[in-house]
């Protein structure tokens, strides 16, 4: 973890350097000082001058830039420290649920994996560690910190992170703003590589360095992520090419691209993918299989990534895999969940019937499928009309082989953002957000932060939010 000073003797836009009116003791908390120092620069050109920065470090999302926003996410060491405690005990759960449900065909029905997904599962992939990359999705308030989600399977994002947290530290309002605070940042892209090539090693690979393939899809809209991360790996000693499912060949004992035998696959194409365009992906399974490659994340990684794994951490019927430690910090931090079927659960020691549980406390709970992304299929409950929640309940139980979950309502965090906006007086204006802040664990260590930010319910990417860098930051003590 580490910051850069990163500034240009140009400067791209007007900024005063007249003292503001506060002291360091009087100054505003960060987000207040990190405002009063926008006001003091030509938004307008500061957004063009943003927009223009991630275009040429390819940060975005297809055509569309990431962050149409002028301030990153700002917490303090506290927060950090949380964070860094649940979600790294998270991890240990998700590989210790992975390792129990790969042998207990029950535990693999309550998780809801497909016949599929469950032969996929049950290839020993030749190491231990499930998920070599996750990222698990929280909203974090001054006296709560609870999750929502966790992407244990192909989690997106962290060239991306790290590149808007270097496009914003090299900004001169950032120079100012650490006059006053000192301000850090998380360096997502080599804890990335050094996992994927710790789990080489324990996979039993030796060459060094091995040649790394990242595996997707070419039209994704990610796509320039991969690019990113190449130029980076391979800067950073490892060779690394991008590869689409349909360009490989496995001739045994090698998987080939580009000519080459590729040591390392990166995975970013999903589990479904494979499942649903099985033949265009063999060349990778019969080498995942035959042990030719190491294949990170492995392909049991669908056994913590479902949704239902919060509802085996939830579900006191598991209470004895877990210590007493373990269960508080679910208690506290993972929210009720249960897969919706018509049965008898447990909440707080008291038994009761399910689905009339959420027909009659539909403000409560939300309703998602067990494994879509982008938020697709989400119903909430305190947003929707009774007959839609009815009808949310009844496609659930229909769809109980898919699996769908019901998970109690959690607080989240809002905050007012300044956006850019040429329709505004002075090219931006502030808008009350949705903060979804998700911590990356590599190899069970925190790696860093994407935080995505949305005006509706829901915070992703691929319904329309936008992302903004973390920066932890501390006041400077007075001189």
């Amino acid at each position: 973890m580490a910051h850069g000073s990163h500034m240009t003797d140009e400067q791209p836009y007007a900024i005063s350097h007249q003292p503001l009116a506060m002291t360091p003791s009087t100054a505003p908390d960060p987000i207040g000082h990190w405002d009063a120092l926008l006001g003091t620069v030509d938004a307008a050109a500061l957004c063009g001058h943003v927009t223009d920065g991630q275009r040429s470090r390819r940060l975005r999302f297809g055509d569309r830039v990431l962050c149409p926003f002028l301030r990153p996410f700002f917490l303090d060491a506290d927060d950090e420290a949380r964070v860094r405690q649940v979600a790294e005990t998270l991890w240990v759960l998700g590989e210790r649920v992975a390792q129990i449900a790969i042998d207990s065909p029950d535990m693999l029905r309550q998780l809801a994996l497909s016949d599929a997904e469950i032969r996929l599962a049950r290839i020993d992939p030749g190491y231990a560690t499930t998920s070599t990359a996750a990222r698990a999705d929280a909203f974090i308030l001054p006296d709560s910190l609870q999750f929502a989600e966790y992407n244990g399977e192909s989690p997106a994002g962290a060239a991306y992170s790290q590149g808007l947290a270097e496009l914003f530290d090299a900004e001169p309002v950032m120079a100012r703003f650490r006059e006053r605070f000192d301000a850090r940042f998380y360096r997502p892209v080599e804890a990335l590589l050094e996992a994927l090539v710790a789990s080489y090693r324990e996979w039993g690979g030796t060459a060094a360095p091995p040649l790394m393939a990242i595996v997707d899809w070419r039209e994704v809209p990610t796509f320039s992520e991969f690019e990113i991360l190449r130029d980076a790996f391979t800067a950073l000693g490892v060779p690394t090419i991008i590869c689409d499912p349909r360009d490989l060949e496995y001739v045994g004992p090698g998987l080939y691209a580009q000519g080459r035998r590729i040591d390392l696959v990166y995975r970013r194409v999903l589990i479904n993918d494979i499942v649903a365009r099985e033949a265009e992906c063999r060349a990778l399974t019969d080498a995942y299989e035959q042990r030719a490659v190491c294949v990170a994340n492995s392909l049991r990684c669908k056994i913590p990534h479902k949704k239902a794994f919060f509802a085996v951490l939830t579900d006191e019927r598991h209470a004895a895999l877990f210590s007493a430690e373990e269960r508080e910090l679910i208690r506290r931090h993972i929210p009720w969940t249960a897969v919706v079927e018509e049965r008898s659960v447990s909440r707080d020691g008291t038994r009761t019937d399910l689905i009339p549980l959420l027909r009659t406390a539909r403000d409560r709970f939300v309703i998602k499928p067990n494994d879509e992304y982008g938020g697709t299929g989400v119903t909430l409950g305190w947003e929707t009309s009774e007959s839609d929640w009815d009808a949310a309940i009844a496609r659930a139980l229909a769809e109980r082989d898919r699996g769908w979950v019901a998970q109690e309502r959690i607080a989240v965090r809002r905050e007012g953002f300044p956006v850019c906006d040429d329709g505004a007086p002075r090219g931006a204006r502030t808008r009350d957000m949705l903060v979804d802040f998700a911590p990356y664990i590599f190899r069970g260590r925190l790696a860093g932060f994407l935080t995505r930010l949305s005006a509706t319910g829901l915070a992703n990417v691929t319904s329309g939010g936008g992302q903004v860098p973390a920066f932890v930051v501390s006041r400077k003590a007075e001189v």
